[in-house]
């Protein structure tokens, strides 16, 4: 897929934030926060490096892509509705009964998901049970999962950090959304924007992959330059190391409008209509009409 400029990138991410919001909002429910903090990576993902077909979902040989990090699912939602696997106006039905996007992500009902998640820890091992059959196929997609730093606390996600370089995963690739922040924060600091040390900031989580075999990258998981970057470290160690990889993205949850940056207080909430203004008039709503 050809790159499309920075630019660009920045600019559907915000269009996405804002939808991210509206639609929660509108819905009366529905989590915030991590679907900020992963937008940049799901953008970059869909518009930049995975193959995939929007008329054909359901491809043999498409890029499979899992959002371990379920409760997210609205973020996936609204880069899917952008990338044209359903109309954008269809946001404004999720989390209702009747819908294809429900609170948590549904294989058998939303165009574009691979796995249904929501039961944090599960996604990774369901993504290397892809790539194990996908070389037992002798196909050549890659499987991308997406975890939050939060769900590393379950011990699934460690049996298969252990076990995936054994079955030379090279087609596989984690990409950690590492936040800081879960739904609740430690009782310390001033007010909800504290020490972003909550669950693993303290830990060398890329020397920890190292150990278990993993070929590991940190970035900025808001910089494009730095994400395409990772991502042609993935394709060079597809072809150089026969090992997975994980692509650790420092993120800042809630990222990109004002009142949810950086606040475990926005893991989930709903914005009122003043708050929803301000964030049109941050995100540039405006301009992108």
């Amino acid at each position: 897929m050809t790159r499309p400029d920075r630019e660009g990138l920045e600019e559907l991410a915000r269009r996405a934030r804002l939808l991210v919001l509206e639609t929660v909002a509108a819905s009366k429910a529905g989590h915030i926060g991590g679907p900020l903090s992963a937008m940049d990576l799901l953008v970059a993902l869909y518009f930049s490096e995975l193959s995939v077909d929007q008329a054909a979902p359901g491809w043999e040989d498409r890029d499979r892509f899992i959002l371990s990090k379920g409760h997210s699912a609205i973020g996936l939602y609204t880069v899917l509705a952008l990338r044209g696997f359903f109309p954008v106006e269809e946001l404004a039905t999720f989390d209702r009964g009747d819908s294809r996007l429900q609170g948590h992500p549904d294989m058998l009902l939303t165009p574009g998901v691979d796995a249904s998640t929501g039961s944090l820890g599960q996604g990774l091992s369901f993504g290397a049970g892809i790539a194990i059959g996908a070389k037992r196929r002798g196909k050549d997609f890659h499987t991308w999962v997406m975890l939050g730093d939060g769900e590393l606390e379950e011990g699934m996600p460690w049996e298969c950090i252990l076990s995936a370089p054994r079955f030379g995963l090279d087609n596989l690739t984690a990409i950690v959304d590492l936040n800081g922040l879960q739904q609740y924060g430690w009782p310390r600091g001033d007010g909800d924007r504290f020490d972003r040390s909550e669950p693993l900031g303290h830990i060398d989580l890329a020397a920890v992959f190292r150990g278990f075999g993993w070929d590991a990258v940190e970035i900025d998981g808001h910089d494009y330059d730095a994400i395409f970057s990772a991502f042609d470290r993935v394709h060079a160690g597809h072809a150089a190391t026969g090992r997975p990889c994980v692509i650790i993205a420092r993120t800042v949850k809630g990222r990109g409008i004002s009142f949810t940056e950086g606040t475990y207080a926005w893991h989930n909430g709903v914005a009122t209509p003043e708050q929803l203004a301000l964030a049109r008039r941050e995100l540039g709503a405006e301009v992108m009409a």
